[in-house]
C-alpha cells in the first residue's frame, strides 16, 4: 500500500481534470437548449484524466516522497 495515500501531484491533477470534466458537462446540461459540443467535450475530460494519471505516474510524480 502506498505510504502518500494518493496525495501526489499525479493524483491531484487526475482529480482536477475529472472535476473539470463534470462542471463542465454538468453546466452543458444546464443550458437551454442542451449544448451537445460543451457536454462532449465535458465527458472527454473526465475521460482524458486517468490516462493523465497514469502518464504522470511513469513519470514519478506519484512515487513516495522522503520526509527526512
Amino acid at each position: 500500500m502506498a505510504d502518500n495515500h494518493g496525495n501526489t501531484p499525479a493524483a491531484w491533477t487526475a482529480v482536477a481534470v475529472a472535476m473539470l470534466g463534470f462542471v463542465v458537462g454538468g453546466i452543458a446540461l444546464m443550458l437551454s437548449p442542451v449544448n451537445m459540443t460543451l457536454f462532449w467535450i465535458g465527458i472527454a475530460l473526465g475521460v482524458i484524466a486517468f490516462p493523465l494519471f497514469l502518464v504522470m505516474a511513469k513519470m514519478g510524480f506519484h512515487g513516495s516522497r522522503d520526509h527526512h
